[in-house]
């Protein structure tokens, strides 16, 4: 959520960068809400100095036997004149909120140009795409032949995008997610938190999801309470802080969390819809990170290397793109998304983005610390995934599938499997 202040004394400036990222600023009308909405305030404070004047004009008539009948009638026309304008100023405002709430993050100047991942720029590379001397099967053929995945229970049971895991695929995702709670507790400094999946629609609004995003959530209720099923653990994790003032020596915070996200994937299809790559409930390790603004960039990074951390763990080869200015995210000013090699669709799939928000996030959720005065300042926000367990188990089987259907996992995840190796037939082997 922006200042409106800050949008209308920037101008054309505000304009010229949210148009690269595909959006028209209406600045004549935020103007327009902001002068009446000042306007209303001086008033309002006018009107209630004369009253109080006039109260006291009445009091001090009264003591004096005069006559109050002129004064008392100023005194409810001045009353009227308040309540009118009051209302009228809750209307300005719930509309300048509403403009506010609907217009996205100012990406970063350094974001390239364009609005689609055609536009993106590549960082790096990491790793070499395996090379096999065989045709490699998809993970869906892969996940079906050995038995480890059931896509047509999971349509029974759920509809379509939804996927049941079993035995030695069971255990690869626990195994994965263990794995990247621990890098990032142990190597990265992260804090594990256990967070709720239901949340409010203030919640909701404070990462960004809501209003603009609400018919791709899912929500339910009971009687009047209304609540909202995570899309990602960013949500809670980011808005355990909303409302506070966070001491300035307690930053940067680190937040992690495994959590079930819920999305309804609109528009995806094709390549998308099969498989784990876009499916309506998935489990994902998640990074928040709240940091002072003058350190969001070299946090930027150092996120970034965390979320590459455990695929280099895992062995797998991926690259590192910076998003175009019209593909970034609502709430975000610049994103990296890491893309892992899928072998049979012989391309780099997103597997993880990384974004700074600048205080977009934390105005609308009012989080903020103090500056070397003292005085309250908001905080910069950031997250990203580090990983998601669907896409990576995708990646994982496809990149170490062998030609006799068996898979061969990487030796880092032996600890946590107590085996190595998944038979064609899904058998466990050391």
């Amino acid at each position: 959520m922006h200042d409106a202040r800050a949008l209308i004394d920037m101008g054309a400036e505000a304009v010229r960068r949210l148009a690269r990222r595909g959006y028209t600023l209406d600045l004549p009308a935020l103007e327009d809400l902001q002068s009446r909405r000042v306007q209303n305030i001086r008033s309002a404070d006018e009107l209630r100095a004369e009253s109080k004047r006039v109260a006291s004009e009445v009091q001090q008539t009264a003591r004096q036997g005069g006559d109050i009948t002129k004064l008392k009638e100023r005194a409810r026309e001045l009353k009227d004149e308040i309540r009118n304008i009051d209302a009228d100023q809750e209307q300005v405002q719930e509309q300048l909120n509403d403009l506010l709430l609907s217009i996205p993050n100012l990406p970063a100047d350094e974001a390239p140009d364009g609005d689609s991942d055609a536009d993106a720029v590549e960082v790096r590379r990491v790793g070499t795409p395996p090379v096999f001397s065989f045709e490699p099967k998809d993970h869906v053929d892969l996940g079906e032949a050995t038995g480890i995945l059931d896509f047509a229970r999971a349509t029974k049971l759920s509809g379509s995008r939804f996927a049941v895991t079993r035995g030695a695929g069971a255990a690869l995702e626990r195994a994965l997610a263990t794995l990247f709670l621990d890098l990032h507790t142990r190597r990265h400094g992260y804090v594990e938190h256990a967070v709720p999946y239901l949340v409010t629609r203030k919640t909701m609004t404070g990462t960004g999801q809501l209003p603009k995003f609400e018919e791709d959530l899912f929500k339910t209720g009971v009687a009047e309470r209304e609540l909202f099923l995570i899309p990602t653990a960013e949500v809670p994790l980011t808005n355990l802080y909303a409302d506070e003032i966070i001491p300035p020596a307690e930053l940067p915070l680190a937040l992690t969390a495994q959590t079930p996200c819920f999305r309804s994937e609109a528009g995806s299809y094709g390549r998308d819809t099969r498989g784990l790559i876009r499916q309506h409930q998935f489990s994902k390790v998640e990074m928040v990170r709240i940091v002072d603004p003058a350190e969001a960039d070299a946090e930027l990074e150092r996120m970034v290397g965390h979320a590459e951390a455990c695929l280099k763990e895992l062995g797998l080869a991926y690259r590192v793109v910076m998003l175009a200015a019209g593909d970034t995210g609502f709430s975000a000013q610049l994103t990296y998304d890491i893309e892992v090699w899928i072998p049979s669709q012989n391309t780099y799939r997103e597997i993880s983005s990384v974004s700074h928000f600048g205080t977009f996030q934390a105005r609308r959720a009012h989080i903020r610390t103090r500056d070397e005065n003292g005085k309250p300042k908001l905080v910069a926000t950031l997250n990203g995934s580090g990983l998601p367990i669907g896409r990576t188990l995708a990646a994982l089987l496809e990149q170490c599938q062998q030609e006799d259907g068996s898979l061969v996992l990487p030796e880092v995840l032996a600890p946590y499997l107590g085996f190595r190796r998944i038979a064609a037939d899904g058998t466990p082997e050391a």
